[in-house]
């Protein structure tokens, strides 16, 4: 393993416990309990989740955290790029977040590029529309980095950098950096592991979630929404699925890839709460598992 230890590199987030801020997602489990599930499995730090679920003040954020010996990593932000109309307010805004999530503790300011704030469908862009998008991503890298943050893109299904040949375009057209998630590449079109190998020292971060193909199938051929997939287990535990998490995370380690793994498993809790102890914190510990020995197989063979 390169670096820092394992408890130190490998995190949580609330999309594991089936937080989400998509209407109709699923049973929103208290933030206490997911907090102390996190922390007894071994947990020392997770990502903010959706908007509101943890205070977006950072003292109160900070405090809260606190008690459960966690810290914050980053936030995922939406954010509009491509419209020159739309994008100086969404920069603005993006600025606002910066600054509560550096007073938070976070390292990482973890952006995706939407069509507008209501998460409208993909739109196929023009050459105007990529120029903006690209000089965008370049902008908000600069006010990220004013406020002390690390900027890196996450390609996400439902955004306008989800397919391969957009993921590509990016890759080679601008100098931003990434947050790879192994599950939104592979829906998207996109193999991790190659990924992994092209963009080198440009991941940054890393969202490790596995895929069930025959779901995934589904969703991309419109049968299903995102919700419905999730809800019909579209998101595995590592090694059930197709993305090769293992050879993924085999080739950052041998690019020197230090940053932190989160165990995003995004799960849609329908029907009553699990019990306390029970349910989604049986899966991440079981992915924890999973790549703690990925690791130490990948240090063995060094």
């Amino acid at each position: 393993m390169v670096g820092r230890p394992f408890e130190q590199r490998v995190a949580g987030a609330p999309i594991s416990w089936g937080v989400c801020e998509v209407p109709g997602w699923g049973l929103e489990l208290p933030r206490e309990r997911v907090l102390q599930e996190m922390a007894e499995l071994g947990l020392q730090a997770t990502e903010l989740g959706a908007i509101g679920y943890l205070p977006e003040d950072p003292a109160a954020l900070r405090e809260l955290l606190g008690r459960h010996e966690l810290q914050l990593i980053g936030g995922f932000v939406p954010v509009v790029l491509h419209d020159p109309a739309l994008r100086s307010r969404s920069l603005q805004e993006a600025a606002a977040t910066a600054d509560r999530l550096r007073d938070g503790g976070a390292e990482l300011f973890v952006s995706t590029v939407v069509v507008d704030p209501d998460w409208s469908p993909p739109i196929e862009l023009d050459v105007s529309g990529w120029r903006e998008l690209l000089d965008g991503l370049a902008q908000l890298t600069r006010i990220v980095d004013d406020h002390g943050l690390v900027h890196v893109l996450h390609p996400h299904v439902g955004t306008l950098v989800e397919r391969e040949v957009e993921v590509r375009r990016v890759l080679e057209e601008s100098e931003v950096d990434f947050c790879l998630d192994s599950g939104h590449l592979v829906i998207g079109g996109t193999d991790p592991v190659r990924f992994a190998v092209d963009a080198g020292p440009r991941v940054r971060h890393a969202h490790l979630k596995d895929v069930d193909a025959g779901v995934a199938d589904r969703f991309n051929a419109g049968e299903l929404s995102l919700v419905e997939a999730v809800q019909q287990g579209l998101f595995v535990r590592l090694g059930e699925g197709v993305a090769e998490v293992d050879r993924t995370v085999e080739v950052l380690e041998a690019a020197g890839f230090d940053g932190w793994y989160v165990l995003e498993q995004d799960v849609a809790l329908t029907g009553a709460a699990p019990p306390v102890g029970s349910g989604p914190v049986d899966d991440v510990r079981w992915n924890m598992e999973h790549l703690r020995r990925t690791l130490a197989s990948t240090t063995d063979g060094a």
